[in-house]
């Protein structure tokens, strides 16, 4: 007997049911069979399901003699199925790799409930993927089973079938079939849990639910709308018969009018001849179902009391002047955005004619948080200039990063435009506005962000696909503002100077950002670890990947859960997703040995509290290498990242430690230490010599004393490489060696 009988209704799905079918056989849990059934389908689904039946054992292709909807196909799937467990996929839906391995995991962690609730994620045809936006019901604190009575939040989710899990037993004992018709799923779903006597949550996406451009059943025009009234009869029929469910009376007729509610709004369901008939309809629902006693928002209420009464042209007019109101209310912001950008503009212009404030140093860094050269230059200005004011530019979200004694400017306001007209320094790593007006008198340092691998500036000409459509004239008009930028070593120098042409002065001071890996002791590298949520006595992995400019959709290139399963409980892994996509996990629950930090502004930070770094193209390898740790490159697209972003140099010839060409190859690597071994070492250390001769613990010193107190002679000379640097050591760790140092 399988655990999971995974069953999969297919009806005019024939361009994705082979994703659907393969995602539930590539999984990792592999006690499973498969019910395809075929709903006399038009298309090629039931040849597709007896290829997949020939191929694969646990496949089971059942072909239906005539059309008989969703939920009699579940009913069919439902009557051949053995497993333990019932896990209905819809033909054009997915799986995500290992959900039915978690899903296995938590029941046998929640002593097998009747049903078990997991949570799924919105992917539209762009390939863009949302998840639940209420996730948080799905948390997995308090007690592992429970009744509905004990969390009836749960109902606030889309009360579907397939993201749920069902005790076989439960299901026959019970007897619950699916109706025929549309809304099928609530005359199933509510049942269920309301009779189930243990649930049991899932925190994480198992499954992909496909958002189709077009051809969603649901989203068709059609008197079949009309279903969810027998539906909703099904619902309070199975209450009157059990009078211990009387409690859910209230609950379910609210749930009820919401539906009602939003089918009727929705312009593109009910033919206009019938939208009468069904406010009737569903008028006569209310009245006799009425069950007072749910709570329901104060904008629903009036919507409601209409509806109950019948009183569809009042309904309509009700509804009509909340569409205006809306409309007004975003045009009102609208025009309140003009007039603020057009006063803000006066407001600059006027700024610009005031004298300049020579004590006023403005700083800001990409991402908006308090991080990066800008902000080790920042720190080292208020220490070694006295009376100087320094002001941080930064979204409030991020004002929190931001010393007490500096200033906080957000952007776009009167403040933040004074600022940029008046200060005598401007330091950056970026750029500032697009109409900033560069001062006669104004210093301008531009700081940039690392060492530069990947191809930037006007070389990117002749790749349209990573150039995204960047205005070069613009580009070249912000580069002409500069009157210094900083290079970490003579690589950087050589490429900005022909990627950003223009006549500032270049200073060749090292990277002030990673002064910060000279100063720092183990006790400081020990709290920061224990502000990540790290356990003590792990090796700490720092997974930091780039975007790819070849792809419209970011997606991970890495399987960081099967990455811990092989590194074995001692290993953590920080994740940091690229700055443009989302979150590092993709939607996805986090695992308990994985921790997204891509929220987290201060990268240095992360470079301290880890042990090592897996990256691929990130400039941040050039300034991990300071911290004298091992660095793993992952290259499996190397070909097609060279052919849309191109690279100054062969990474694979010159790299900073050991390089994978696929994922299997990364796992060998750490299963067989060579990530922290001899030859590790040597990369290492040859690539430090190279790209960081002047990264000493000195090179803000240097920059303030250039640039804010105009010293040209005296500045800190580089210390020399290697012998008399000493980076920060990690804490002390016991004599397993789980974080011994390459």
């Amino acid at each position: 007997m399988p655990r999971f009988s995974v069953i999969v209704p297919a009806f005019r799905v024939q361009a994705y049911l082979h994703a659907c079918l393969d995602s539930v056989l590539a999984q990792s849990f592999k006690d499973h069979e498969i019910i395809v059934v075929d709903d006399c389908s038009p298309d090629a689904c039931g040849p597709i399901a007896d290829e997949y039946a020939r191929r694969d054992p646990r496949v089971t292709a059942l072909h239906l003699p005539r059309n008989i909807g969703l939920g009699p196909a579940r009913n069919a799937g439902m009557d051949r199925a053995s497993g333990d467990y019932l896990v209905f996929l819809d033909g054009d839906d997915t799986l995500l790799p290992d959900a039915l391995q978690a899903i296995a995991d938590r029941i046998d962690t929640t002593g097998e409930p009747d049903v078990l609730m997991y949570d799924y994620a919105r992917t539209y045809w762009t390939g863009r993927s949302v998840r639940n936006v209420l996730a948080a019901h799905l948390d997995e604190s308090g007690p592992e089973r429970f009744r509905l009575t004990d969390r009836p939040e749960l109902l606030r989710l889309l009360m579907v079938v397939w993201n749920k899990a069902y005790r076989r037993a439960f299901v026959e004992a019970e007897g619950f079939t699916f109706p025929p018709g549309y809304y099928e799923d609530t005359a199933w779903t509510y049942p269920v849990l309301m009779s189930a006597g243990s649930i049991a949550v899932l925190d994480a996406v198992c499954v992909s639910y496909r958002q189709r451009r077009r051809g969603n059943i649901l989203s068709t025009t059609s008197e079949q709308h009309f279903d969810v009234f027998d539906q909703y009869d099904r619902v309070f029929a199975f209450i009157d018969s059990r009078p211990e469910l009387a409690l859910w009376r209230p609950v379910m007729f609210r749930r009820m009018l919401d539906h009602f509610s939003a089918l009727y709004a929705s312009r593109d369901r009910l033919p206009l001849h019938s939208r009468a008939a069904f406010f009737r309809r569903a008028s006569a629902s209310c009245r006799r179902y009425r069950t007072p006693g749910a709570p329901a928002p104060r904008r629903a209420l009036l919507r409601h009391g209409l509806m109950r009464l019948g009183a569809r042209r009042t309904y309509r007019a009700l509804s009509g002047a909340q569409r205006l109101g809306g409309r007004l209310r975003r045009g009102a912001a609208v025009l309140r955005g003009a007039v603020r950008g057009a006063a803000l503009r006066a407001h600059y212009r006027v700024q610009l004619r005031l004298p300049l404030r020579t004590r006023d140093a403005v700083f800001t860094a990409r991402g908006g948080g308090y991080a990066g050269s800008p902000a080790a230059i920042e720190a080292k200005v208020r220490e070694l200039v006295p009376g100087v004011r320094t002001a941080w530019i930064c979204r409030p979200a991020d004002a929190h990063t931001v010393p007490t004694g500096t200033r906080q400017l957000a952007p776009g306001t009167f403040a933040h435009r004074t600022a940029l007209a008046r200060s005598a320094y401007l330091v950056n790593d970026g750029s500032f506005d697009r109409g900033l007006v560069k001062r006669r008198g104004q210093v301008l340092l531009q700081t940039h962000e690392g060492t530069p691998l990947r191809t930037e500036g006007t070389d990117l000409l002749d790749r349209p696909a990573a150039a995204r459509g960047t205005d070069f004239d613009e580009l070249l008009r912000t580069v002409d503002t500069w009157d210094f930028s900083l290079s970490a070593n003579p690589h950087s120098t050589l490429v900005r100077e022909r990627a950003f042409p223009s006549a500032y002065t270049t200073l060749e001071y090292g990277s002030p950002c990673n002064d910060v890996y000279h100063r720092t002791g183990p006790a400081d590298v020990a709290r920061l670890r224990e502000t990540l949520g790290v356990p003590e006595d792990s090796t700490v992995l720092l997974y930091a990947p780039v975007s790819r400019d070849y792809r419209r959709v970011q997606r991970p290139s890495l399987d960081l859960e099967r990455l811990v399963r092989v590194l074995g409980p001692r290993f953590v892994v920080l994740t940091r997703a690229p700055r443009r996509t989302g979150p590092a996990d993709g939607g996805r629950a986090a695992h308990p040995r994985i921790i997204d930090v891509s929220a987290h502004r201060c990268v240095e930070t992360l470079a301290l509290a880890s042990d090592a770094l897996v990256t691929d193209y990130a400039s941040l390898m050039f300034d991990y290498v300071n911290l004298d740790r091992p660095v793993v490159l992952h290259l499996d697209d190397i070909e097609a990242y060279e052919a849309a972003r191109g690279t100054y140099f062969d990474i694979t010839a010159f790299p900073p430690g050991v390089v994978a060409r696929s994922q299997d190859e990364l796992f060998d690597i750490f299963a067989t230490d060579h990530w922290r071994g001899s030859r590790s070492a040597q990369l290492r250390a040859a690539f430090r010599a190279r790209f960081c001769p002047y990264d000493d613990g000195y090179a803000a010193e240097r920059v303030v004393r250039r640039v804010f107190l105009g010293e040209t002679d005296g500045l800190p000379l580089p210390v020399p490489f290697p012998a008399r640097r000493t980076p920060a050591a990690r804490p002390a760790q016991d004599g397993a060696g789980a974080t011994v140092r390459a």
